[in-house]
Formats: C-alpha cells, sequence, structure tokens
C-alpha cells in the first residue's frame, strides 16, 4: 500500500490532553501529529468542518512542557472503537513560528513515526 500523507507523523510516548482553549473543556488526547495537523481520539462531539482553538503540551527539545496553542480546522471524523469517541483529523490553520520550530524538534526526536 502506498502512503499518501504529505508529512510523517508521529505519536506521543504518553497520553497528551487537548484542551479547547475557549471552554477550557479536555476534548479528548493525541492520536498523533505533523508539522501540518493533528489526529485527536475526541471524547465530546466534534463539529463538522468547523474551526477550533486548542491547547496541549508537548516536551521541548530538554524535556520541558511546551503549551502550544494552535487554531485547526476539522477535515474529517469517524468512529472509535471506544463508545462515545470518535478519531478526528485537524488540519493547523494558525501555528506560530516558535510552536513550528519546538513542532518541527519534537517530530524529528527519534524515529518512533507513523508514515
Amino acid at each position: 500500500m502506498n502512503e499518501k500523507r504529505r508529512r510523517t507523523r508521529k505519536r506521543p510516548e504518553m497520553a497528551l490532553a487537548v484542551t479547547d482553549a475557549m471552554t477550557g473543556a479536555v476534548v479528548g488526547s493525541i492520536g498523533n501529529l505533523s508539522q501540518e495537523g493533528m489526529l485527536l481520539l475526541a471524547e465530546r462531539p466534534i463539529a463538522e468542518d468547523a474551526l477550533y482553538q486548542f491547547q496541549f503540551d508537548l516536551p521541548d527539545t530538554q524535556g520541558r512542557p511546551y503549551r502550544f496553542e494552535v487554531g485547526a480546522h476539522e477535515l474529517w471524523s469517524e468512529a472509535a472503537s471506544s463508545t462515545g469517541r470518535s478519531w478526528v483529523g485537524f488540519r493547523f490553520i494558525d501555528l506560530g513560528p516558535e510552536d513550528a520550530r519546538v513542532l518541527a524538534a519534537w517530530l524529528a526526536d527519534d524515529a518512533d513515526t507513523d508514515t
């Protein structure tokens, strides 16, 4: 099977909660990340074709938590095997330059990626 993704994705080694920056509510956890977007395991309904402002923490190159705040556009979703959860694909539409740098370093750290 040929891979059609433009960017390599990486799974976090631990559960990383994603919070709606507007409400403070946890919406789910990261399934994987790329420079262009993320796969979210959503614990609550996500509106189709909607825009969101999310926050999540990733370790920086020294292992310290680094807070990301990203604008994201919902591209697709499908039911997960867990009742009430869904897999949701998002494209980043607003990622600051420092956030992009830290994310690129995190993605490049080790070879544990999904291609």
